[in-house]
C-alpha cells in the first residue's frame, strides 16, 4: 500500500514539473525565466528525495539535499550578475 501511494506522489510531482517548464518557455523576461528555473530546481530536488525513500537508496537522497541547498544559491548568484549587467 505504501509503495502505491508514493508512486502516486511521484507521478504528481512529475506533472508539477511541467508548469515551470511551460512558464520558462512562454515568457521572454529573464526574471520570470529565472524564477521558473529555480522552481524547477527545487521540485527536481524534492523528487529526488522521494525517489530515494522509495528505492531505499540514501545516496540519491544525499545528492537531492546537496542540489536543494546549493542549486538555488547558484540561481541567486546568476540573478545578481544579471542585475549588475542591466545597470
Amino acid at each position: 500500500m505504501t509503495g502505491t501511494w508514493l508512486e502516486l506522489v511521484q507521478l504528481g510531482m512529475v506533472v508539477a514539473l511541467l508548469l515551470p517548464i511551460l512558464v520558462a518557455c512562454r515568457r521572454s523576461d529573464v526574471w520570470h525565466r529565472l524564477a521558473a528555473l529555480a522552481s524547477l530546481s527545487t521540485k527536481v530536488a524534492l523528487l529526488m528525495l522521494v525517489v530515494s525513500v522509495v528505492r531505499d537508496d540514501w545516496m540519491v537522497g544525499v545528492v537531492g539535499v546537496i542540489v536543494l541547498s546549493v542549486g538555488n544559491a547558484a540561481v541567486l548568484l546568476l540573478a545578481n550578475l544579471l542585475r549588475g549587467v542591466d545597470h
